[in-house]
């Protein structure tokens, strides 16, 4: 297990172990087997929701065949912490590279993510070179949970959105003693990343954001291409068609948390809906990734009951997602699944210090638990820029 960088004498960063008790797993499976289902939706795709079809598949082999222990297992191996800042014990992931000129890197999920996002990119990024890549490119990293999220504490107050979420995390990188580092993230960690790169905390060297805070005004409307048309599409479809759970969450968060909290199968369809209409998927969510890897994310929702915390944030924060100028060094990488995919040309008005951009031809909301290998090469590629100053 890797030992996290010393922090002040005075202040705490424990060591944190996962260990579900069997009741609780055993209380799952039985919730699960007894499960009241919904009558079958009318119509013959997803337009309504979740099939029921599809649902009761993915808990059958949740309560039959899914193993907890082999994710504890490999959370446990890695090594997690818990430290408190600001009144929250803030639970992350810490992982050191071996490699003498590793640069720490920060990693931010987002909903309906969770640190178990990153899992199959940890190796590449700490240990390029056995990996098939450069040494020079390693970094040590850090990934933390969101307040309200998998095994950090819940806010029993408001004001936690996500420019204190940013300070937090700005301390947390103090706190470990990083005195350059760069920040990373997609969704509710593209808004986190953001406001740190809107502090600009001197640490901070570089972002990379995988879902840009950059939107259209009239001006680009105006005369658009055609990538720039399907963008705009896309986010008129999100706006009417699919951004129902963001208005629940920002308006209702608590009265949905007991369903949520109460019902594996609810939280559970409450997820899996967006991993069918995010990812980069041929019509069904396990063509994009496995039953073990979503279960595992929707583990942790439902092991520490975070339904209620984790749509909060939308209640906090929803606002923050709308266009921020940033003037620090910034990567930026659009998944064609994305829900919302910027045009560089709307960006560089808003974005002064532009050093990566890329469009790949693959990939989703979920870009590193979708496309890991990909996810790793963008991160390389950006930030070996700034490392080496060379942005041609």
């Amino acid at each position: 297990m890797q030992t996290p960088i010393s922090a002040p004498a005075s202040v705490s960063v424990d060591l944190f172990k996962l260990a579900v008790s069997d009741e609780a797993l055993s209380d799952l499976r039985s919730r699960l087997l007894n499960t009241r289902w919904p009558e079958r939706e009318t119509v013959a795709d997803w337009s309504q929701g979740v099939p029921l079809e599809r649902i009761k598949a993915l808990c059958e082999y949740w309560a039959r065949d899914y193993d907890w222990r082999r994710c504890e297992a490999r959370l446990n191996a890695l090594g997690q912490y818990r430290t408190n800042i600001d009144g929250l014990r803030i639970h992350f992931l810490h992982i050191r590279s071996r490699e003498p000129n590793a640069l720490p890197l920060l990693l931010t999920h987002g909903w309906p993510g969770s640190v178990v996002e990153f899992l199959d990119v940890i190796g590449p990024l700490t240990d390029p070179a056995a990996h098939g890549g450069d040494g020079a490119d390693a970094f040590h990293l850090v990934i933390p949970s969101l307040p309200g999220f998998g095994f950090s504490d819940k806010p029993t107050g408001t004001g936690w959105g996500v420019e204190r979420i940013a300070a937090a995390w700005i301390s947390l990188m103090k706190r470990l003693g990083y005195q350059r580092y760069f920040a990373q993230g997609g969704d509710w960690g593209a808004a986190v990343t953001t406001a740190i790169g809107m502090l600009a905390p001197p640490e901070c060297a570089g972002v990379h954001l995988n879902m840009p805070l950059i939107y259209p005004d009239k001006t680009d409307l105006a005369e658009l291409s055609e990538a720039e048309q399907a963008s705009v599409a896309a986010m008129k479809f999100y706006r009417s068609s699919d951004s129902g759970y963001a208005k629940q969450q920002r308006t209702r968060p608590q009265t949905l948390g007991y369903g949520l909290t109460d019902s594996p199968a609810g939280q559970a369809a409450w997820i899996y809906e967006k991993f069918y209409a995010w990812t980069d998927n041929r019509g069904e969510p396990e063509s994009a990734l496995s039953r073990d890897a979503m279960l595992d994310n929707i583990m942790l929702y439902w092991l520490p009951a975070t339904a209620a915390s984790s749509a909060r944030l939308y209640w906090e924060s929803l606002a923050f997602f709308r266009t921020q100028p940033l003037a620090l060094p910034v990567g930026v990488t659009i998944y064609p699944k994305e829900f919302s995919r910027p045009s560089r040309r709307w960006a560089q008005r808003h974005l002064a210090d532009i050093v990566h951009w890329n469009e790949t031809d693959k990939g989703g909301h979920f870009a590193a638990l979708e496309q890991p290998q990909l996810f790793v090469t963008e991160l390389r590629d950006c930030f070996r820029k700034i490392r080496t100053g060379n942005r041609s």
